[in-house]
């Protein structure tokens, strides 16, 4: 019997361990070069079946000392994970779970993240602002000495159930508050200045309206921002601009007017870029203090019938979406100027379409995924388009979403590439050759 005890035990412990923060999980970094490319790649996870998914390509990736890359996974289901780029060490980084967007601090070691508050009856009440320091856990961790999670997480506040459900957070560049979502009918409480917008597409979604909080991150006081006559989508602060948020309009696919910002104390509500019915715009991302990458995408044939015989109308799409997203207008990955409203059209990868689109903050480059799941990089100076890597098998509904390393050198993805079932994904780092980092040389400031 006491055999059997010790052996019930030895199964039991690392299941419990697993689940705890700090709970360390051995490399899987594998480095490959791209067969068609020769560019290097770098699995930082290259199991199958652990769930792997990056953050959203709006957000930041890696911790402030740019050593480790945050991202989900199902090794502990509903937990955070980061990976260490140079070793490969895994370790969780959440418990407890969390909802929504991870928020990955640009000044601090910390992590920000939404999860379920619930009274003693089970009952939801609202969504607990969880802050992680995360330099004390790796470093706990890394010794072998993990504690409870108190030691390493703090509740900043609650945000009532009525005000906000869901997760989609983004952390203001100040780091000093975050912005959520607004539940609609919460929303619907404040001034909207346009008329509220019913669904719009075959996907039945967009309709209005929504709205914007935020919560002080040492107060834990939670307010409205903004509510607009439209369902917010994804948010995000400009980490160089505090006060400042951008998010948009999501139908599913193209909206009246996909990209908006608006100040932090619920002024100055604007469009950034200012959409004609033929624009079918998507996946915007702030990349400097001024500027807003989108991508144009023209994934739809251009309808020749009737002819010109019977003018520009029988050319155009007449379905829900409306007259958008074919290659009869200028297409391709675009950059806004927040300040200016100036469009500059980048370029567009032949014979596809740019989809998920990210930039550098020093102004050199820009990458996007097309539809194959290839990734190219765009030279903003000279509008060289350069294949990076390609094969990059995902799931229908995921796709590969490159985000730049702060210092440029870097591309995070996610890729089924070296699956063994060729659909569950990875995390890997795409590492810029040096013949194109040479171009232009970092300069001591």
């Amino acid at each position: 019997m006491k055999k059997l005890k010790c052996f019930l035990f030895l199964l039991v412990v690392p299941i419990c361990l697993m689940a705890q923060m700090g709970a360390r999980f051995p490399s899987e970094r594998k480095v490959v070069k791209d067969p068609l490319t020769g560019v290097e790649l770098v699995f930082l996870t290259s199991k199958s079946g652990t769930g792997d998914s990056k953050i959203y390509q709006t957000h930041n990736q890696w911790t402030a000392d740019g050593k480790w890359v945050v991202f989900r996974s199902d090794r502990v289901n509903g937990e955070a994970m980061a990976v260490n780029e140079d070793t490969g060490d895994i370790v969780q980084i959440t418990e407890g779970g969390f909802t929504g967007m991870l928020c990955v601090a640009r000044k601090s070691m910390h992590l920000y993240h939404m999860r379920e508050h619930k009274d003693n009856h089970g009952k939801r009440t609202g969504m607990e602002v969880v802050e992680v320091d995360l330099e004390r856990l790796f470093a706990d961790s890394e010794s072998g000495r993990s504690k409870d999670k108190k030691n390493y997480e703090r509740i900043c506040g609650i945000v009532p159930a009525e005000m906000c459900s869901e997760g989609d957070m983004a952390l203001d560049g100040s780091e000093e508050f975050v912005y959520f979502r607004l539940d609609k009918e919460y929303a619907r409480q404040f001034p909207i200045a346009e008329p509220i917008a019913g669904n719009f597409g075959p996907r039945h979604m967009g309709a209005g309206p929504g709205g914007i909080g935020k919560m002080d991150l040492k107060t834990g006081k939670s307010e409205p921002v903004v509510s607009v006559h439209f369902k917010v989508g994804h948010i995000q602060g400009n980490p160089w601009h505090p006060g400042e948020v951008v998010f948009c309009w999501e139908t599913g696919g193209k909206a009246p007017q996909r990209t908006w910002m608006v100040n932090a104390d619920g002024t100055n509500l604007r469009p950034v870029y200012r959409e004609t019915e033929h624009d079918w715009v998507t996946h915007e991302a702030v990349i400097s203090e001024d500027e807003l990458v989108i991508a144009l995408i023209g994934h739809r044939p251009i309808n020749l019938k009737g002819g010109e015989a019977e003018g520009l109308e029988s050319f155009a799409f007449s379905d829900e979406w409306g007259p958008s997203g074919t290659k009869e207008y200028p297409t391709g990955i675009a950059v806004v100027n927040m300040r200016t409203r100036e469009l500059t059209m980048e370029g567009q990868v032949k014979g596809d379409n740019f989809w998920h689109v990210a930039g550098s903050q020093d102004g050199h480059w820009l990458a996007g995924d097309d539809f194959k799941r290839e990734l190219w990089l765009i030279d903003r100076h000279t509008g060289e388009r350069i294949l990076l890597t390609a094969g990059h098998k995902t799931t229908a509904r995921d796709h590969v979403h490159p985000t730049f390393k702060p210092d440029g050198t870097e591309i995070e993805i996610q890729s089924a590439m070296l699956s063994d079932d060729g659909r569950s994904m990875n995390i890997c780092i795409v590492k810029l050759p040096q013949h194109l980092l040479d171009r232009y040389p970092k300069t001591n400031k």
